[in-house]
């Protein structure tokens, strides 16, 4: 997530110019290309990729590969999945020749493999393939969708974070978005969220984020229990994912439900806890998801002050950027406000 100019930053097509995030480091995962096992540098079929690579001819070996995708032979199939996937992996210019070359439906076919190193190899070439934006519509048309979702339920390790990048390059065209969450990915990006590793955590999160700019998808990640991990990996601070999870919570409270399961999950203590001491891009999207919390909940309100939001604010106001500072006194005002009793135990509801 980096930007040179501030007051247009965006992610992912999302504006974040009232975030005004300032921060360089990268918030979400690349997704950038897959991170499986290559070829031994001596073998004779990495010799043969990395001339490939170095030529402009290599239609001719992608042709051969295309063609060996259908082959009877189990490892004929994988290893020509693999040599396409490194193709699509080192050679940018290859992926659309590969796609035009008819290579998309053996692919996707590989993936419902009963195999799982060549449902793997299946998945990690469809990602590849999928970093050309001109290959995502006819992936997605193609019926790759559902195969990605089953992967990323039943797949190696490996292969449920290469699905579950694949699903993010097919979700950035906003028609796509529907259809994958009505897949069934939303329950499993949110079990990676919870039980992945760090680089399946970090593609959960950036999956789970461009999802869930979609209302229905928000409603299914907070049925699938969403809540919980992302509050727990926001109080982690040595997690790496505080950003990220913050990010997707942004997402999520615009939506009365999440705001209930948010504080059912204690998640205001935490979300206090990092205007406080968070980094500077962790504290404006921290203000700007409590801002979202209260503006409409005198309830909130006062869960908020009793935590011992002011203090923090009012420093975070006299330091942070412009539209923050912004934020920041918008949010100490409300704090501020008279609370009669009766206000106070309002619940969230009035705030739908």
């Amino acid at each position: 997530m980096e930007t040179d100019n501030l007051a247009n930053y965006s992610y992912m097509g999302r504006n974040f110019s009232d975030l005004s995030i300032n921060d360089n480091s990268s918030a979400f995962s690349d997704c950038n290309s897959d991170r499986s096992g290559e070829f031994p540098t001596n073998s004779s079929e990495s010799r043969r990729l990395l001339m490939a690579c170095a030529s402009d001819n290599s239609d001719e070996l992608i042709s051969q590969l295309v063609s060996a995708l259908e082959s009877c032979s189990i490892e004929e199939q994988k290893q020509a999945a693999m040599e396409i996937r490194l193709l699509a992996k080192n050679k940018p210019e290859n992926r659309l020749k590969i796609a035009k070359a008819g290579a998309v439906k053996p692919l996707i076919s590989l993936i419902s493999s009963a195999d799982p190193q060549l449902q793997e190899y299946g998945v990690t070439a469809i990602l590849n393939l999928s970093l050309c934006d001109e290959n995502k519509e006819f992936i997605a048309s193609s019926g790759a969708i559902r195969p990605l979702v089953r992967a990323l339920k039943t797949g190696t390790p490996t292969a449920k974070e290469n699905a579950a990048c694949a699903l993010l390059r097919l979700s950035q065209a906003e028609e796509n978005k529907i259809a994958i969450g009505r897949s069934g990915a939303i329950p499993l990006l949110v079990n990676l969220l919870k039980n992945g590793s760090i680089r399946g955590k970090k593609d959960a999160s950036t999956a789970l984020y461009s999802l869930c700019s979609v209302k229905e998808n928000k409603m299914r990640a907070l049925q699938a229990g969403i809540m919980k991990p992302l509050v727990e990996l926001m109080a982690d601070f040595a997690s790496n994912m505080v950003d990220k999870s913050a990010y997707v919570l942004s997402l999520l409270v615009s939506i009365p439900d999440a705001r209930t399961a948010l504080v059912d999950e204690g998640g205001i203590p935490v979300v206090v806890e990092i205007i406080e001491v968070g980094s500077q891009r962790q504290k404006e999207i921290a203000v700007a998801i409590m801002l979202q919390i209260c503006e409409n909940s005198v309830a909130y309100r006062t869960m908020v002050a009793r935590e011992g939001a002011i203090p923090p604010l009012v420093a975070f106001s006299q330091s942070g950027t412009n539209r923050a500072r912004q934020k920041a006194e918008t949010l100490i005002e409300l704090l501020r406000q008279p609370r009669s009793g009766n206000d106070a135990a309002r619940t969230s509801e009035e705030s739908a």
